[in-house]
């Protein structure tokens, strides 16, 4: 008998051989004879897919996708395929593909829980929470007892701002599979989003009890330290997060920030490029043919494109380094957001001004804003700190000034910011922006102070409170007639003092050396850092902070005796 006739026999006891091996945990010798098999033959399909679902399991993604598409190409009809090539796509980040696959494999089989589970985690790395909760809903619904589809609904509901209810869900998860690391460290979210991180904080020590290897616990981890002020031990999570993952960009970002709040500059200038590398702010990152400058090579005569990124409170801060790009012969070219141009025509060392979107002159090299402090190595004692460096037009000043001072009548005038901008499309913004900014009516202790005259700030929706509020009548509101930051600027240089949560007005106070004082959150932004009443950015700024996460009524307290004090001042001395 030839030995080809003998070949579909010999396969199949191969393979009978290899699939044993790999249940019994044997995976380099069932993959050997996977290998064996398709040397054989290169379409067996049972090997390919088999292989395919082995080098997943052992983390060979690309590879896995490639058997997978293999076996596929021979039989197109199997569900478990393609929902197989959508876990390994999603792993992959994707998402558009994973779909995809997820959706053939739901036509063949409607009813298929794990592809289910697939298409709603790719919906989810699309950006389409809603969508994936309809798939981690009906993945549940054909099998209640599915683990891993109650704990990825948990990072939905999170996207959703709905903390409360990914935490029933972890629990779900954890009830069905009380050692799934995962859930741990997403239960661990929840709570911090909760605002609880204490909680949170068990949860991720928990996770990596389970999985001592788990970066990403261990960067939540790190998160966590920060809201319990423990920054040293955050730190240490965040190398601990690096050593298991060293391309992590959110670790290396969180890292940054936690070096930039201890006032370790050097070391956090540095790591605080890694922002190009998340994936958010990947997409704005803006490729040139000219190089970037970080202070690496002479600039003398050549002209740089300065270019604003991220908020609008960062580009009123770091504008200010125009003057020094200037000063080592640069001709500086500033590219900034519509609502800034007007005030920036005032900033000294800049020779054109662009309005974003607009078409770019030619330039010889570019830096992004927050590239400056690297750029200059500033320290805390090199911090270009003289103010003002924004001009408020005098002109338009003088327009405000009568106004504003018959409204006054010798009282304290103090303008109000009470909410910063609110990003929910982000979940990590969304977080800080929910921290950072209060209610209207939270303001009540400092609205009670006599002797001053309020002039409202506060732009976009939460500007609304104020006609609801029995407080409303404390404060004069002109806020329709601001178009931009020039015309903020024109109303603010006719105040005593501006009181604002973390937002761009604060900062803008600050650049044209107005008396600010900041109602700050606890896990405060970086470059407030940590424990400091003043700041070395602005020499007229006063930082009033939370003792403890959400403690607004102790800040609130502190300013309302501090405003006190400043109003008796004024009326004894007019």
């Amino acid at each position: 008998m030839s030995k080809s006739a003998n070949l579909p026999q010999q396969l199949d006891h191969m393979l009978r051989q290899a699939v044993a091996l790999q249940r019994n945990g044997a995976f380099t010798e069932a993959e050997e004879l996977y290998r064996e098999i398709l040397e054989l033959k290169p379409r067996h399909f049972d090997a390919l897919q088999l292989l395919g679902a082995l080098t997943l399991q052992a983390g060979r993604l690309q590879e896995g996708v490639e058997l997978l598409r293999k076996a596929l190409a021979i039989n197109a009809k199997q569900a478990p395929l393609h929902s197989n090539l959508a876990y390994a796509l999603n792993a992959l980040q994707r998402f558009d593909e994973a779909l995809a696959s997820a959706e053939r494999a739901l036509t063949l089989q409607p009813k298929f829980s794990d592809a289910l589970n697939n298409r709603g985690n790719a919906q989810a790395g699309l950006n389409r929470p809603l969508d994936a909760l309809g798939s981690f809903d009906r993945a549940i619904s054909l099998m209640p007892d599915f683990a891993p589809a109650w704990n990825n609904r948990a990072c939905v509901l999170r996207d959703l701002g709905r903390p409360a209810d990914a935490l029933a869900s972890c629990d779900h998860a954890l009830a069905l599979q009380p050692n799934y690391p995962d859930a741990w460290s997403n239960r661990g979210n929840a709570f911090s989003d909760l605002n609880q991180p204490e909680e949170a904080e068990r949860c991720y020590r928990r996770a990596l009890e389970l999985a001592p290897a788990f970066a990403d616990a261990w960067n939540n981890l790190g998160l966590t330290q920060i809201d319990l002020n423990q920054h040293a031990q955050a730190l240490s999570s965040y190398e601990r997060a690096l050593a298991v993952n060293p391309d992590a960009a959110e670790t290396h970002w969180n890292e940054s920030l936690c070096l930039l709040q201890m006032g370790q500059l050097e070391a956090g200038w540095q790591k605080y490029e890694w922002r190009w590398e998340r994936s958010r702010i990947k997409a704005s990152r803006r490729s040139f043919a000219q190089p970037l400058w970080l202070g690496d090579f002479s600039i003398d005569g050549k002209t740089i494109l300065l270019h604003a990124e991220q908020g609008l409170g960062d580009t009123l801060q770091f504008c200010r380094y125009a003057a020094l790009v200037s000063k080592l012969g640069a001709k500086v070219a500033l590219e900034v957001p519509p609502e800034l141009m007007r005030l920036m025509a005032t900033l000294d060392g800049v020779d054109q001004l662009i309005e974003a979107g607009q078409t770019l002159p030619p330039f010889d090299c570019h830096c992004p804003l927050l590239s400056l402090p690297l750029a200059f190595k500033t320290e805390l004692d090199s911090i270009p700190s003289t103010t003002p460096y924004l001009i408020a037009n005098a002109e338009a000043a003088r327009q405000w000034h009568d106004r504003i001072h018959a409204e006054a009548d010798g009282r304290l005038k103090v303008g109000l910011v009470w909410a910063g901008g609110n990003r929910p499309h982000v979940a990590e913004l969304r977080k800080n922006d929910a921290r950072r900014s209060i209610a209207f009516a939270q303001l009540a202790p400092l609205l009670e102070v006599s002797n001053v005259q309020f002039f409202s700030l506060q732009k976009g929706p939460a500007a609304q409170q104020l006609e609801s509020s029995e407080w409303g009548e404390r404060v004069i509101d002109y806020t329709e007639e601001l178009s931009d930051f020039a015309d903020t600027a024109a109303l603010v240089a006719n105040l005593d003092l501006v009181i604002s949560v973390d937002t761009s007005t604060a900062h803008l106070a600050g650049a044209l050396d107005k008396p600010v004082w900041i109602l700050n959150r606890f896990d405060t932004c970086w470059r407030w850092m940590l424990e400091r009443t003043d700041t070395p950015w602005y020499p007229r700024a006063r930082l009033f902070r939370q003792p403890a996460l959400g403690d607004w009524d102790s800040v609130m307290q502190a300013a309302r005796d501090a405003l006190s004090a400043l109003a008796t001042d004024v009326a004894h001395s007019r």
